[in-house]
C-alpha cells in the first residue's frame, strides 16, 4: 500500500504532517513516486485565509482526476476539514473521508481498515478523541526540525479561526518535549523550532514556557546550535521570558513577535488585549536586554473602522523598530469569526492601496538595516544549492537572514560553517566561508 500526502499552510501543520508520514511508514504504507501511483491521497489543510482555502478546492479537482483513473482513497485533514466537516464532501463527493484538525493520527487506522467514520471533525469524535501531539517530527537527514509544545488557542482574536479550528489550549508533557529534543540533537539535527499557537503561553504540571525553555538549556546539546520558537503573543511575553533569551545559549537572538497593528484602538478591536504602550515596552526591552536582537512581525492592514491615522500609526511602529522581516497582509473576512459582523469594512481598493504602501515602506527599511550589516564574520547554515550559480551555497543566518556563498571543500548541506560577509545583493548576503 502506498501513500501521497501534501500539507500546506503554518509550521504546525508541515511537523503534524512529518509525525504523519514516520507513523504511516512504521504500518508498512510507503510513500508514492507520484501522486497517481498512490494507494491514498492525504491532503493536510490550512483555513487561516481564504485564499488558502480557495488553493485547496483547486487542488481537490486535481485528485477528482486521478481518482477517474484508479481506484484511490481520498482523504482531506487539518483546518479547512475541521471549520466544513461533512460540508466538505456535499461540495465534493470525491473526498471519502474528513478528518479534523485534531485526529489526523487516525489516518493510520483509515489506512488499515479499522476506521470506518467517514467524518471525524470536534462536532463528531468520540469521546476518547483529543489531540495527538504524536512522539517524532523529523523525518531522517533533516537539519533543520520542528517541534510542537502545545496546540489550540484561548485568545479569541476577533479576525481569527484558529481557536474554531484547532480548539482551546492543549500542552505537550515537558518529558515528551526534551525527550524528542534530545533525539533530535543525536540525530545532528542543528536548528529547532518550538511551535504553537500561542508558544508562550505554554504550561503543564506548574512548568512555564521560560522554564521549559531553561530544563532545554540544561541539556549540553551537541548539535543542536539555535532554537527558535513560534508564535508568541506579546501579551504573554514576560520579563522571565526576555532573561531567558538574553541568558540562553541555544535560542536565537532574532524574534517573531506579531505585533498586528500599531493603533491601540486596532488592536483593541481585534480582541489582541494589548495597546501600542505594550508594543513599545516590549519591542524597547528585549533590544536593552538582548544585545544584537532582531525582530520579525506579523501586521494586517484594512481592519474593519482602520482610520487613516490608525494606519499611520502602524507605518509609525514599523519605523521605530526597524524589522528585519515583516509578513504583511490585509484582512479578509473569515466566515464564524467576530470580525466578519462588525461595521466600517474597507473598500478592497483602499485595502490593497494600503498593504502596497506598507509593502514598499518596509522593504526600504529592511534594505537600510541590512545595508549595515553586510559585513563580518557570522554562523550560517548551509540548506541548499543556490539556483543562480551552482558554485555557490544559500543558507541563513542566526537572524534568519538568506546567505549566499562560496564554500569551502567538502562543506555539505546541512552544515553549520562560518561565513565573511563581503557584500548584499537584492535581499540576500553576499560571502564566502572561512575555515574555523
Amino acid at each position: 500500500m502506498t501513500y501521497w500526502l501534501e500539507s500546506y499552510g503554518c509550521q504546525l501543520n508541515m511537523a503534524e504532517a512529518s509525525a504523519l508520514r514516520l507513523l504511516l511508514e512504521g504500518a508498512g504504507i510507503k510513500s508514492a513516486e507520484r501522486i497517481e501511483d498512490a494507494d491514498i491521497a492525504i491532503v493536510n489543510t490550512c483555513s487561516v485565509r481564504e485564499s488558502a482555502e480557495e488553493r485547496i478546492w483547486g487542488r481537490l479537482g486535481d485528485f477528482k482526476h486521478v481518482k477517474g483513473e484508479r481506484d484511490q482513497v481520498l482523504i482531506v485533514t487539518g483546518c479547512m476539514a475541521e471549520r466544513l466537516g461533512g460540508e466538505l464532501r456535499k461540495k465534493f463527493p470525491s473526498v471519502d473521508y474528513v478528518i479534523g484538525t485534531n485526529d489526523k493520527m487516525r489516518i493510520v487506522e483509515i489506512a488499515q481498515g479499522r476506521e470506518s467514520r467517514r467524518v471525524l471533525t470536534s462536532a463528531e469524535k468520540t469521546a476518547a478523541s483529543s489531540y495527538d501531539f504524536g512522539t517524532f517530527h523529523s523525518l531522517e537527514g533533516e537539519f533543520s526540525s520542528f517541534v510542537p509544545i502545545m496546540n489550540g488557542c484561548n485568545n479569541f482574536c476577533s479576525y481569527c479561526i484558529v481557536p474554531y479550528v484547532r480548539g482551546r489550549e492543549v500542552s505537550r508533557p515537558a518529558g515528551d518535549i526534551i525527550e524528542e529534543v534530545r533525539r533530535l540533537d543525536e540525530a545532528g539535527v542543528k536548528e529547532i523550532t518550538l511551535l504553537g499557537q500561542n508558544v508562550n503561553s505554554y504550561s503543564f504540571d506548574g512548568l512555564n514556557f521560560p522554564k521549559l525553555l531553561k530544563l532545554i538549556d540544561a541539556m549540553e546539546l551537541r548539535s543542536v546550535r539555535w532554537i527558535r520558537f513560534e508564535s508568541p503573543h506579546p501579551k504573554d511575553f514576560s520579563d522571565e521570558l526576555i532573561d531567558e533569551i538574553a541568558s540562553s545559549p541555544y535560542l536565537a537572538k532574532h524574534l517573531h513577535i506579531p505585533a498586528q497593528s500599531g493603533s491601540s484602538e486596532v488592536l483593541k478591536n481585534m480582541n489582541r488585549r494589548y495597546g501600542r504602550e505594550r508594543l513599545d515596552y516590549l519591542f524597547s526591552e528585549i533590544r536593552r536586554r538582548v544585545p544584537g536582537v532582531t525582530f520579525a512581525t506579523d501586521v494586517m492592514v484594512g481592519f474593519p473602522g482602520e482610520s487613516d491615522e490608525q494606519y499611520l500609526e502602524t507605518l509609525d511602529l514599523m519605523d521605530k523598530v526597524g524589522f528585519t522581516e515583516a509578513f504583511m497582509y490585509y484582512w479578509n473576512p473569515r466566515e464564524g469569526t467576530a470580525a466578519v459582523k462588525m461595521p466600517g469594512a474597507l473598500s478592497d481598493e483602499e485595502k490593497t492601496a494600503r498593504l502596497s504602501r506598507l509593502i514598499d515602506f518596509q522593504l526600504k527599511k529592511q534594505a537600510e538595516l541590512k545595508k549595515g550589516t553586510d559585513r563580518g564574520l557570522h554562523d550560517v547554515l548551509a540548506t541548499r544549492v543556490s539556483r543562480n550559480d551552482k558554485n555557490e551555497l544559500l543558507g541563513h543566518d542566526e537572524h534568519n537572514a538568506q546567505v549566499a556563498f562560496k564554500p569551502l571543500a567538502g562543506t555539505q548541506i546541512g552544515d553549520m560553517v562560518r561565513v565573511e560577509y563581503n557584500g548584499i545583493s537584492g535581499n540576500t548576503y553576499k560571502g564566502v566561508e572561512v575555515a574555523l
